[in-house]
């Protein structure tokens, strides 16, 4: 069995807190009315708010630190298009799951936070090389 070493822990952490806010995601979509607006929302929502978790894991089987780099750059993009769509989703009230709306913009605002940080790690790292 393998010991987990930090850097492994966190990656997993992160790994673990994208494919559950990807379930989160998917939760509030189903919570969101069947009006037009809420169809479209929700439409453009299921796709950003489960791709970060994808390409996180592109990322992780990248071909060059450029490639790593390119994937979480992908993935922040994804991130703060899904918090923009909750918020309107919550503004514009098309879901009575306020609670769960505001639980994954939170979780979703703090991986945005941890992929500018990671992203910024990357790019140092890549420019010292």
């Amino acid at each position: 069995m393998e010991i987990l070493n930090e850097k492994n822990a966190r990656k997993f952490d992160i790994n673990e807190r994208l494919i559950n806010l990807a379930v989160s995601i998917i939760r509030v979509c189903e919570s969101v009315n069947t009006t037009k607006s809420g169809v479209h929302l929700t439409s453009q929502l299921l796709r950003s708010g489960t791709s970060p978790a994808l390409n996180y894991g592109e990322a992780q089987s990248a071909e060059s630190r450029n490639d790593f780099i390119h994937k979480l750059k992908i993935a922040l993009k994804e991130l703060r298009e899904s918090y923009n769509s909750l918020q309107i989703i919550q503004r514009a009230e098309l879901s009575n799951n306020v609670q769960l709306i505001e639980q994954t913009s939170k979780e979703c605002n703090e991986l945005i936070a941890i992929s500018v940080k990671s992203i910024e790690t990357a790019q140092k790292n890549n420019h010292d090389k």
